[in-house]
């Protein structure tokens, strides 16, 4: 785990400055900035309408801020185009499920790799030499890495609309994974899931934090899983950061416990205290 004082003295992975989103008259997120460092799990978190989608949607150029700057590896992004964010390495879940529900598993998968392939238009049309090789490769390498990592072997030719939420929210991470991310950003990944289903999401994160050394970038309102498995922690209020720093300052913080609940009983439980 990489602690908040070691990460001051490191370049940030994904730098945001002063950005600004608005709706029409309504300000969703007020002058936000934030750095992530490479190899840690950083945490969002906030009430219903804090804008922490919204700053996902900004990285991910879904969004466009009305002001502000957004750095990747360095790197100024803030006017990328959506593939180009995705071809930088930066991956995506999201909070509902995102998936070809008629198509299987393996194939679903399959499609987060796409911003890798150069197959030319001939080979890929008649699926022979090196359209054919790519495609082979690409599947070995899913399912020697990425299914048995996630443990959804016996899912794998499926179509995912047949299957439960809990392991559809799996194979989107799956999906996530095959772009073979530096950064992934995760939207509420535990939401809908029973406890046991919780555990073994949270279990995949940290997976593949540890042996991937992917940085992520988490959204959740399950708090125990967020104190948990989080390096630090940032918190959005009606689209303003109030609070930053390891999980164990973010459970004690007055302007947090007040964004929440308004008493600290109440609060330091829901905070995972």
């Amino acid at each position: 785990m990489i602690s908040a004082t070691a990460a001051t003295a490191k370049t940030p992975l994904l730098k945001l400055e002063g950005l600004f989103l608005k709706f029409g008259g309504v300000l969703v997120l007020s002058d936000v900035s934030l750095e992530v460092y490479d190899g840690e799990i950083f945490s969002i978190i906030g009430p219903n309408g804090a804008g922490k989608t919204c700053l996902l949607n900004c990285v991910n150029r879904f969004y466009h801020p009305e002001r502000g700057k957004i750095f990747f590896q360095g790197r100024e992004i803030t006017h990328c185009k959506t593939h180009e964010i995705a071809s930088f390495g930066i991956a995506r879940t999201f909070q509902n499920v995102e998936l070809f529900k008629g198509m299987t598993v393996i194939d679903n998968i399959k499609l987060g790799h796409h911003v890798h392939l150069n197959t030319g238009i001939l080979s890929a049309g008649y699926y022979f030499g090196s359209a054919r090789r790519t495609e082979l490769k690409l599947r070995k390498e899913i399912e020697e890495t990425i299914i048995d990592l996630l443990e959804i072997e016996s899912i794998r030719k499926k179509k995912v609309g047949t299957l439960p939420y809990g392991l559809q929210k799996r194979v989107e991470l799956a999906r996530a994974l095959a772009m073979k991310p530096k950064l992934l950003l995760l939207d509420e990944p535990v939401t809908g899931m029973n406890l046991e289903e919780t555990e073994d999401m949270a279990r995949f994160i940290l997976d593949i934090h540890e042996e991937w050394g992917v940085t992520i970038i988490l959204i959740e309102h399950d708090m125990g899983v967020v104190m948990d498995i989080s390096n630090r922690v940032c918190v959005l209020d009606f689209g303003v950061k109030i609070a930053e720093g390891e999980p164990v300052d973010i459970r004690t913080n007055d302007r947090v416990i007040s964004a929440y609940l308004g008493t600290k009983d109440l609060a330091y439980s829901r905070l995972g205290g």
